[in-house]
């Protein structure tokens, strides 16, 4: 039976996704970064099937099919559109991300073929500028099948004798790992980035895991939803923490708790909504089962609200370049409401039509 309430949870994380992307106020972005990521590997976990121990390569296809296919198609597309942009001033050497870095036009043929063997052999490479969310689709391919193949070897250790010490002896491994990979400032070479939110997401899918074994048992409520809200607020006065890249050791302490506690807070609130009826509940339920195209064009989506507040502000056209969003006034202004609905609606809409003119072709295919 289909877990609607799953799905609303995976359309409020991606939704706040979109926010913590638009130059929100800090405090808000700190909040979202507490758990909107780790709440797809919870959800990763929570649907992870024990059958797939005897299935491996059904849940690996499954996982590429998924992930890897979208990753390297549509980093491709912005691969092959790369100098285009330049052109066209949508992307610019002039302006860039808020820390200062501006992105670049190809100019060697080695140079345009690196980025496209980046992306297809290690999934990395992709234009930061417009997927700037895409790791996400490889450290959750990389994360499920690790966990795969650690269920399988620790399933081996005798002293393991049942599926929790299983799971719990994962976790631990994951978040020691971390732990240690971070204190050392070690790198997994081999993985893009360095391995570090691979790690976090194997150590968030034992959590979704254990979570839907004992959901029952977990005293969901309002209670345990205004703890979760104070747990979120605390950490987010010391400074917040997020599955950023380079971790500092800060994060490893901290994000734990409050991700978990994020994660029952928004499942109790989308069981709420998932009670209801009504264009809301259905708007949340097509964000989560569409949230890997809000992941691929937000972004893109975001040049509609820069174009608006170019005009607004008299800027330079060359600010639509800004990652990801026009910088200019964006810590006074409310251009980041903007920028989050079209952010959102906008791949929706996308999605929406994209779906009903294949429903139209297949119609005619079937009737002829």
């Amino acid at each position: 039976m289909r877990n609607t309430t799953i799905s609303i949870c995976k359309g409020m994380a991606i939704i706040a996704m979109v926010i913590g992307h638009s130059e929100c106020p800090e405090w808000l972005m700190q909040a979202i970064y507490l758990w909107h990521m780790p709440l797809f590997f919870i959800t990763a976990g929570y649907f992870f099937n024990i059958k797939y121990l005897n299935r491996e390569w059904e849940y690996i296809s499954h996982r590429f099919k998924g992930l890897y296919i979208p990753f390297v198609k549509w980093s491709i597309f912005f691969w092959a559109i790369h100098n285009l942009l330049f052109k066209l001033n949508i992307l610019n050497e002039t302006f860039g991300n808020a820390a200062g870095g501006v992105t670049h036009p190809f100019f060697s043929v080695k140079e345009t073929m690196q980025h496209l063997f980046d992306i297809v052999f290690t999934m990395g490479g992709y234009d930061k500028f417009f997927l700037a969310a895409f790791w996400f689709l490889r450290a959750l391919l990389i994360a499920s099948i690790a966990f795969l193949i650690l269920y399988k070897l620790f399933s081996k250790v005798k002293f393991l004798k049942n599926e929790n010490a299983i799971i719990i002896a994962i976790a631990l491994c994951a978040y020691f790992l971390g732990m240690f990979k971070c204190i050392l400032g070690l790198s997994i070479t081999n993985v893009v980035q360095g391995g570090s939110r691979e790690i976090w997401g194997v150590f968030f899918i034992c959590i979704g895991y254990l979570y839907r074994k004992y959901q029952e048992k977990v005293p969901e409520g309002w209670g345990l939803s205004f703890l979760s809200v104070l747990v979120l607020a605390i950490a987010v006065l010391i400074g917040g923490a997020s599955m950023q890249h380079q971790p500092k050791i800060h994060d490893i302490f901290v994000l734990p708790i409050p991700a978990v506690m994020g994660f029952f807070l928004i499942h109790h609130l989308s069981s709420i909504v998932d009670k209801g009826k009504g264009l809301f509940k259905r708007f949340l339920i097509f964000c989560g089962d569409n949230s890997i195209n809000i992941v691929i064009f937000h972004v893109v989506a975001f040049k509609l609200v820069s174009l608006i507040k170019i005009a607004w502000y008299g800027l330079d056209f060359k600010q639509i370049g800004c990652h990801m969003v026009i910088h200019y006034r964006s810590d006074a202004d409310w251009f980041w409401v903007l920028y989050s609905i079209v952010g959102v609606v906008v791949p929706l809409i996308g999605k929406y039509y994209v779906d009903k003119y294949k429903n139209r072709l297949n119609y005619g295919r079937i009737s002829n």
